[in-house]
This record gives structure tokens, C-alpha cells and sequence, in this order.
């Protein structure tokens, strides 16, 4: 990841396409506003979830957002991330609502195979949980088509079944942005407003509009290991193994999630605009640069997804 920077890339890459984006972005965020009675935007302080914020503060005005902000906790973020994410819900006056894996624990809803297993998979019994203590009938997600294969499988207006499933052979179609959200009792829509984003989109956004973002975004000295050909960041959950070496690199993190199983990346990048230049040569999409979760097959985010993950 550690690409030469050159300013000169900067100012001949265009950004107009950005415009067509967020418009996109927006239309999708009043859809669901006036489509569904009890919606949620799912936020947990990333740079997606971010930018759909920007996007939504857009579309509503600060103060006016129309829907609460929903988290799920693993209870292994990152505490810059909570952080970050208590502090921007609070400067839009929006409502925050979190529910935490480790209750679903307590519940015995979620039981652990071992101590130290990943809590990442788990979140979608405490989502399940959280739709039906709240009866939301659209979650607004920030995932993108060229994230993962099973990614790209998805609509922006996704069917989940009263079981909270997502079957992706019974999607609806969407034509010329018309879209079917009618449901039955207990069925909910998941919506992807940035489907149509890109990794480097999402990046030249938050440059353009100047959006903050956890400092675990830029570079930074941090403490890893290398295993499975991923930098495992050194911490008292991922501690290192017998016979791993620790060394201090400069990593920033592509994606925020469960420090069980989120990995950084190489990178000089202290900035944006340099990020922007570094995501012009990656070969390696985010999540399989740097989740753990998604190297168990090339079905794993397929089989979350079915089973009700975001």
C-alpha cells in the first residue's frame, strides 16, 4: 500500500462523478423516509456510514435526520471508533440507539464456541433482535458492490423474509429507480444507498467535502504480526503466538470493525488525498486485504448475509 504519492494525480482526477453519487445517495435516503414507517441507518462511526451521514445531513438538515442511528456492538470496537461515533451522533442532535453482542450473550441468545472466538458473525442475532425489539422496517446499510462477491448480489432496496434471511434468488428487480417495498408482517428491507460506490468514490468524497474520520483511517505506528498473509494488529485480544515476531510499522486500517478480526495495511498515507492515490493501485478489495472473517471461503459473507448479517 505504500504508493508514491504524486499531487500532480490529484488535479487531474476528476471528482464530478461525485455529484451524480450523492444525488443518487440522497433520492435513496427520502425514499426510505417516506417508504417505510419505523426505519434505521445503521452507523458505526466507518468511513461509509460516515459518508452516508454526510449524505443524509444533505438531505434532512442537521438536527432533522429522520431516523435513528443504530449500532451493534461486538464489544471488541475499537474505542477511537466509539468514540468518534457517540461524538458525531451528538453534534447532529440524531438519536443514538446501541445494542451489544455481549447482551445477547447474557440473553444465551449467542453462545461463544470458545472464549476468543470473533464476535463479528454474532452481530446478526443481536440486528435480528434489535428489528423486532424496535419492529424497524428498513435498515439503511453502507455496503458496497465491490466490497465482497456477495456484495455485489444485492440490490439497493434488499427483501429480508420474516426470518430476517436474505435470499438473493428472490430479489426484486429495480427499474429505471422504481422500487418495490412493499412487505408482509415481519419482513424488513435492508437499503445500500452507496451501492454504486466505490472504494476510491468513497474516498475522493471524503476529501472533497472534508469529512473527520478516526484517526486509525491514516497512518500510524502499530504494533503487528504477520499471519496468513495479513498484519494482525498486537493487542490483549489478538495478542501474538508462540514464535510470531511483533514489529512496529507504519499501518493505517482500510475497514473499522471487531479488532478480533480486522487487520491493517501498510501505508504512509497521513491523509485523505493521499489515501485517494494509494486506492488508485490496490489490486485487493478492503475486505480482503483486511478481514480475518472472510478468509474462511469464498462463501463466507454469502452465508452471514443469509443468515441475517448487515
Amino acid at each position: 500500500m505504500n504508493a508514491r504519492v504524486d499531487p500532480a494525480v490529484l488535479r487531474t482526477l476528476s471528482n464530478r462523478h461525485l455529484d451524480a453519487l450523492e444525488e443518487e445517495t440522497i433520492f435513496v435516503l427520502r425514499e426510505v423516509a417516506a417508504a417505510f414507517e419505523r426505519p434505521a441507518l445503521l452507523f458505526s462511526g466507518g468511513k461509509d456510514s460516515l459518508v452516508m451521514l454526510r449524505c443524509a445531513e444533505k438531505a434532512f438538515g442537521a438536527g432533522h435526520i429522520p431516523y435513528p442511528l443504530l449500532m451493534i456492538d461486538t464489544g471488541h470496537n475499537f474505542p477511537e471508533v466509539t468514540q468518534f461515533r457517540d461524538q458525531r451522533a451528538a453534534e447532529l442532535g440524531a438519536r443514538l440507539i446501541v445494542r451489544s453482542v455481549e447482551d445477547s450473550m447474557a440473553r444465551g441468545t449467542v453462545r461463544l464456541a470458545r472464549p476468543d472466538e470473533p464476535r463479528n458473525a454474532h452481530q446478526s442475532v443481536t440486528l435480528l433482535e434489535a428489528i423486532e425489539e424496535f419492529r424497524f422496517d428498513a435498515l439503511i446499510g453502507g455496503a458496497r458492490r465491490d466490497e465482497e462477491k456477495a456484495r455485489a448480489k444485492e440490490r439497493i432496496f434488499s427483501h429480508r423474509d420474516s426470518f430476517g434471511q436474505w435470499q438473493p434468488k428472490a430479489q426484486r428487480p429495480e427499474l429505471w429507480t422504481l422500487f418495490n417495498t412493499r412487505i408482509a408482517p415481519g419482513e424488513h428491507f435492508r437499503v445500500f444507498p452507496i451501492s454504486n460506490w466505490t472504494e476510491l468514490d468513497v474516498w475522493q468524497y471524503i476529501e472533497r467535502e472534508a469529512i473527520a474520520l478516526p484517526s486509525l483511517y491514516y497512518s500510524h505506528p502499530r504494533q503487528v504480526v504477520e499471519r496468513r498473509g495479513l498484519l494482525v494488529p498486537v493487542t490483549p485480544l489478538t495478542p501474538a503466538k508462540d514464535g510470531e515476531q511483533v514489529e512496529t510499522r507504519a499501518v493505517r486500517f482500510r475497514t473499522l470493525g471487531d479488532i478480533t478480526c480486522t487487520c491493517p495495511v501498510a501505508s504512509d498515507a497521513a491523509s485523505a488525498a493521499e489515501i485517494v492515490i494509494e486506492t488508485l493501485s490496490t489490486e485487493v478489495s478492503e475486505r480482503g486485504a483486511t478481514r480475518m472473517d472472510d478468509k474462511t471461503s469464498d462463501a463466507s459473507m454469502e452465508k452471514r448475509k443469509k443468515d441475517g448479517y448487515f
